[in-house]
């Protein structure tokens, strides 16, 4: 059983070796522990600090691509390097190196495709009242879409299985914690939530740069991922709250007019129609975003299979040689 614990990493020469440091060296039930480190374009000495650390492999990016896509090249580094099971942590040693035990025990029990550490995110000190309420909030929101109980949406440390790893896909730019656990949901992966404990902040989020900006991307990112993965709910519920106005209008109107007071209503009536035109249209857009969505889960199937037969390929040519 073999063990890839990679870190994306953008301009942490700094914090990087205390990480490294803190990463557990053997685990019960764990044959070797490699570690690999994502340069996400870093224009600082990462990558050499990293080569000095030590660091079993290291894959660089020519230019600053954001977070979810570092965390997608690393997952395919992993992949690459042979692993069974990968371990997702941050450069900036947010999370405890020993709890990487506690992270892939569930896997190692068959208990679990994608562990995922809980922060506790209603009680962390160093985030304000603010913040851990948008982080519970948005954590029930994703747990909406996904389908499965969801504690702490946004924690980047996450231990998956091989399996779990080739099937994952992340479209968005911004990060991949929540979209991969939609997926999953989707997926019918089994998730697990175990609690992890966090060091001091060593640096201001690079992600959030204040809680308007953060509240907005949030938001946005939530309302894509579901309108991505559940079109024909959120179409069908718009479309439904539009013809449903447009029929208590088309009533309204109705009451008027067998009372003898229509002629003056017809207002209610031009916008009963409309309403209930546009309710029925929005509906049928719901429907073709459903098609879509089932193309794309087609398309990601396809994906998976080609990753595995070029993974599988990839581990004979290094057999042959």
């Amino acid at each position: 059983m073999k063990l890839v614990i990679q870190i994306p990493c953008y301009n942490e020469e700094d914090t990087l070796p205390q990480t490294i440091q803190d990463l557990p060296r053997a685990l019960p039930g764990v044959d070797e522990i490699e570690t690999l480190v994502v340069d996400d374009g870093s224009t600082d000495r990462t990558a050499e600090v990293a080569q000095a650390l030590g660091i079993d492999h290291i894959t660089r990016l020519r230019q600053n691509c954001g977070l979810a896509h570092a965390f997608l090249a690393g997952l395919e580094s992993a992949l690459q390097a042979g692993a069974d099971i990968i371990v997702n942590t941050d450069a900036d040693n947010q999370y405890w190196g020993e709890d990487i035990g506690r992270l892939v025990q569930p896997i190692l029990d068959g208990q679990a495709d994608i562990v995922v550490g809980d922060r506790g995110v209603a009680v962390l000190e160093h985030f304000s009242p603010l913040k851990r309420l948008l982080q519970r909030l948005g954590s029930w929101v994703v747990e909406q879409a996904a389908g499965i109980p969801i504690p702490d949406a946004t924690s980047g440390f996450r231990a998956f299985t091989r399996e779990a790893a080739l099937r994952l896909t992340v479209l968005s730019e911004y990060t991949y914690t929540l979209e991969t656990l939609i997926q999953a949901g989707m997926r019918r992966l089994t998730v697990v939530f175990v609690p992890v404990r966090t060091n001091p902040q060593t640096r201001p989020s690079r992600l959030i740069r204040s809680t308007p900006a953060f509240l907005v991307t949030q938001a946005v990112t939530i309302l894509r991922f579901y309108m991505m993965y559940r079109p024909l709910r959120i179409f069908m519920i718009i479309g439904g709250l539009l013809v449903a106005g447009g029929v208590t209008l088309g009533l309204r109107f109705l009451y008027y007019y067998v009372l003898g007071a229509g002629t003056g209503k017809v207002q209610s009536l031009i916008l009963a129609a409309i309403l209930t035109i546009v309710g029925f249209q929005t509906g049928l857009i719901g429907l073709i975003a459903d098609l879509v969505r089932l193309n794309r889960k087609m398309l990601e199937e396809t994906l998976y299979r080609v990753r595995r037969v070029d993974l599988e390929a990839g581990e004979k040519d290094a057999l042959g040689k």
